[in-house]
């Protein structure tokens, strides 16, 4: 599992590169004139933050295989998937609609970092 973890974190970090750079130059004007380049940046940002995230719990998984460390990783992978993706879906597509799911990724992300303070509570 830290090996998943960590080549996720790498991906979405490596995503998270192409994406920020290919918002900032040909989808800058769409995006300015959709009034959608904050919610591509937030996108961007939290896709970024929670890559090093995971990197990080591959690394202590590696080490110490403990259930928190697993349930921090996949919730993490998927709070991205959920929160970042509808953001981008929004962003592309113009369907507000996709606004609602946001909120479950993004509490995939706390639940993620929550299992990841237990962890460290537990074992340090």
């Amino acid at each position: 599992m830290g090996k998943i973890f960590s080549i996720f974190g790498a991906v979405y970090g490596m995503l998270g590169v192409i994406l920020g750079a290919f918002g900032a130059h040909a989808l800058a004007k769409m995006l300015t004139e959709s009034n959608r380049l904050d919610t591509y940046h937030t996108a961007v940002k939290y896709q970024f933050i929670h890559a090093l995230l995971l990197i990080l719990i591959g690394i202590l998984y590696r080490s110490n295989k403990t259930k928190s460390l697993k349930l921090s990783g996949i919730t993490a992978i998927l709070g991205v998937l959920i929160f970042s993706g509808s953001l981008y879906t929004i962003c592309f597509t113009g369907i507000n609609v996709f606004g609602a799911v946001a909120p479950i990724g993004g509490s995939l992300l706390v639940a993620s970092w929550a299992f990841l303070t237990f962890h460290f509570y537990k074992n340090y």
